[in-house]
């Protein structure tokens, strides 16, 4: 099959001929669809990650159609030509976390892209299939489905399930990117009010169409928490941190209203994983400190049902559409942030 391949860390990917995945009992083999193209991708291409074996195959936003099945898993429930994605956090099913239904922290987790081979590549094997595959609604394409895979669901976990946002709460959203964009959108589909905060003015222009009721600039705002706490009357209520950069997390903390709510989605990894914290602020003012790490498959429900009352229409978060080997210049730049919303691969 062809395939994105790096076979060391920092040194560009190339399209190889790679062979097929092997079906193994428990998980299935997928023909891809579509996959997104994710800043995660490019913190394991730089070795972020110490899951990652080399040579490696990226990407984790995935959507396709199962060709083969595992001899245990559910032949009721999971047949070949089934339209699936997953959850790019995929739990074992047997650990205490994922008995209490929190498989995005399962102590086993399956990762598509970084514990195994990912979606970069004509089919992937996915592990876990019973309790990990997402049936996908007729309604949803490959490229939309994709598009959720990381950041949309992982938004959508951090700002319904995680932050609980309310109706009239200011929300506060550090980094726009695709964990942004979404945040965004799903926040004004609750009822929220929105503060977006970037470094690109054609990236706040797109917040805004998406119903950023204030867009600041970073670049050209000296102090964006005193901007933030201008705009909101003292503070938001709720603020994430999008991008994973020490000044962003501790932007995001300080420009909280008293008793509000951080929640840390972008990722914290090389220089930022140790970010500064405003402690004080946060005993004196009672502010709460949320990780956001995926979502579970049992919530995708949720997420569709409100994608089928057009309340949130992710497809809008497509920036582009491209093929296999365009997605080695998309990955390698990622840290260059010189594209808006999210690339899809959809040629193989």
């Amino acid at each position: 099959m062809r395939a994105i391949v790096y076979r060391q860390f920092k040194q560009k990917p190339k399209l190889e001929h790679m062979p097929e995945p092997i079906c193994q009992p428990n998980g299935v083999v997928v023909k891809l669809g579509a996959t997104g193209v994710c800043r995660s991708d490019w913190h394991g291409w730089m070795g972020h990650d110490a899951d990652i074996v080399l040579p490696h195959i990226p990407g984790h936003e995935l959507a396709g159609t199962i060709v083969e099945l595992g001899k245990n898993v559910d032949g009721h429930k999971w047949r070949k030509d089934m339209r699936v994605t997953i959850p790019f956090v995929g739990g074992c099913g047997h650990c205490p976390q994922c008995n209490s239904g929190n498989q995005q922290v399962c102590d086993a987790q399956f990762q598509p892209g970084f514990t195994h081979f990912g979606s970069f590549a004509e089919y992937v094997f996915l592990d876990y299939a019973n309790e990990n595959l997402v049936a996908l609604p007729d309604e949803i394409d490959f490229a939309t489905a994709a598009s959720l895979g990381c950041r949309f669901v992982t938004a959508f976990r951090a700002v319904v399930d995680q932050a609980k946002i309310r109706p009239g709460e200011w929300l506060a959203v550090h980094g726009c990117g695709g964990v942004g964009l979404s945040a965004i959108m799903i926040a004004k589909a609750m009822g929220a009010q929105v503060v977006a905060v970037d470094i690109d003015s054609e990236t706040l222009k797109f917040a805004q169409a998406l119903g950023a009721d204030i867009v600041l600039n970073s670049n050209h705002i000296p102090d964006i928490v005193a901007a933030v706490k201008s705009h909101t009357n003292g503070g938001a209520n709720v603020s994430i941190d999008a991008l994973g950069h020490q000044q962003t997390c501790f932007n995001s903390i300080a420009n909280l209203a008293k008793r509000g709510r951080h929640i840390q989605v972008g990722l914290m990894l090389a220089q930022h994983a140790l970010p500064p914290i405003p402690m004080g602020q946060v005993i004196a003012n009672e502010l709460e400190i949320y990780g956001s790490h995926g979502m579970q498959a049992h919530r995708y429900g949720a997420m569709f049902d409100m994608i089928n009352d057009c309340l949130l229409q992710p497809q809008k978060l497509i920036g582009q559409k491209i093929n296999l080997e365009q997605s080695i210049d998309v990955l390698v730049n990622m840290d260059k942030f010189n594209t808006h919303g999210v690339s899809v691969i959809t040629k193989f």
